[in-house]
């Protein structure tokens, strides 16, 4: 299922125009984008597998994992288990990760950086 069809599919659970994944990252839809409570503009990246993030070490501190907290989600969401035991929110079996050098909520700077990261499109309402 393709990302664009994926996020038309949660359209219905953005009522609110809030999307409560959890109950530490709740994911808005903002500037054409998914962004995080701070409003922080939310990645994917090309090298994790379904379910797996291959974001460690330097590279989960330049992008930071978008913490999935303890509340329960449904699909298209899942929780996926880090290396470290954490757990990250992730969409389509994709993690989410934020980006450091995105300073100010709206930011998009890392939006394909390195040819791997993107940004995730907000369903349209």
């Amino acid at each position: 299922m393709s990302l664009l069809r994926a996020c038309t599919a949660v359209s219905a659970l953005l009522i609110s125009s809030t999307l409560y994944a959890s109950d530490a990252a709740p994911l808005q839809a903002a500037h054409g984008v998914l962004v995080d409570a701070k409003g922080m503009t939310v990645y994917t990246y090309d090298k994790d597998e379904s379910g797996k993030s291959n974001c460690v070490a330097t590279c989960a501190k330049n992008w930071p994992p978008v913490v999935a907290g303890s509340a329960n989600v449904a699909a298209p969401w899942s929780v996926v288990t880090r290396e470290d035991g954490s757990k990250q929110l992730a969409h389509d079996g994709k993690p989410l990760y934020t980006f450091v050098k995105d300073k100010k909520a709206g930011d998009k700077t890392g939006d394909g950086m390195g040819g791997a990261w993107h940004v995730v499109a907000a369903p349209a309402k």
